[in-house]
């Protein structure tokens, strides 16, 4: 006798679906629950990152900023990368942002490991943040460790400098301080991926700086931009500015790691990495005409 047809598969119904959303967060809330999580050395905790933190950032990237990607085959797809980058926006969401696309558009979907300043790491609540979604304080040690555990590692050489600057200096790199950066690549034969972000600038263009109330509450600046403080809270929405993202071709450093503690060495490479991500900032601008477009 011929075997009988199969029944029509049933598509899944919208219920079916929420009922699997729902069962999902259940089992993830029990695991958190009981502690049946893992955490690196750093305080990473992937599971956290991938399940709260990035879904609610790719909203901002995808749908706010409405983010395009360039270069992805510029970034390795396993073992150690040092991704260095322009920095603004008055508040960092440009680290944010960044993490998260890689994340989201790379193929081996891989996590950005950053480096953020001490203050980061002193503010409650901020600090936690920053530990479970890969972060860390930007010192060599750290840098280190992380690049010789093959991870792929953020850095913003341009600290406050950049991301507190007057709007008026728009895209226009500040400099590198030290160079630790590049010490870290060259001990550990690290490829250093130059990357330059559009868009971050006009998030919150900064008008001015009050610098004797930026003293009083020891922070690195105090912004006055078109709508904080005069909006309040509503001045922390950032504006829906189109953000361009482009990795360019990695530097390699493997036949460099004897002259980690030359300075000639460090400084020019340095500069190669500056004047990288500067003239593909000037590219992107030209791609970019109008700041809010679609």
């Amino acid at each position: 006798m011929p075997a009988e047809p199969h029944p029509p598969a049933v598509p899944d119904r919208p219920g079916d679906v929420w009922d699997q959303r729902i069962a999902g967060g259940l089992a993830f809330l029990r695991r958190r629950l009981a502690g049946d999580y893992e955490v690196d050395e750093f305080g990473f905790d992937p599971e956290l990152t991938e399940a709260v933190f990035h879904p609610l950032l790719r909203r901002l990237y995808r749908d706010w900023f409405r983010t395009e990607v360039t270069g992805l085959e510029n970034v390795p797809t396993e073992g150690a990368g040092l991704v260095v980058g322009n920095h603004s926006g008055t508040v960092a969401l440009d680290a944010l942002v960044l993490s998260t696309a890689l994340h989201h558009e790379h193929p081996a979907r891989r996590y950005l490991r950053l480096l953020g300043a001490d203050l980061v790491f002193r503010m409650p609540v901020v600090s936690e943040i920053a530990r479970k979604t890969g972060g860390t304080v930007a010192c060599n040690p750290d840098a280190e460790r992380l690049l010789r555990g093959g991870e792929l590692v953020g850095v913003f050489p341009e600290g406050f400098k950049g991301v507190g600057k007057l709007y008026a200096e728009r895209y226009k790199l500040q400099r590198f301080g030290r160079g630790g950066f590049v010490s870290a690549a060259l001990r550990t034969g690290t490829p250093i991926i130059p990357v330059a972000i559009v868009g971050g600038e006009e998030i919150y263009p900064m008008l001015a700086d009050i610098k004797p109330l930026a003293r009083l509450l020891k922070l690195p600046y105090f912004p006055v931009t078109p709508t904080f403080p005069w909006l309040g809270p509503l001045g922390m929405v950032p504006l829906p500015s189109k953000w361009l993202i482009e990795f360019c071709p990695p530097i390699p450093t493997a036949h460099l790691v004897d002259s980690a503690d030359d300075p000639l060495v460090v400084f020019n490479l340095a500069d190669q990495v500056r004047e990288t991500i500067q003239q593909t900032l000037h590219e992107l601008l030209e791609r970019r005409p109008d700041p809010f477009g679609p």
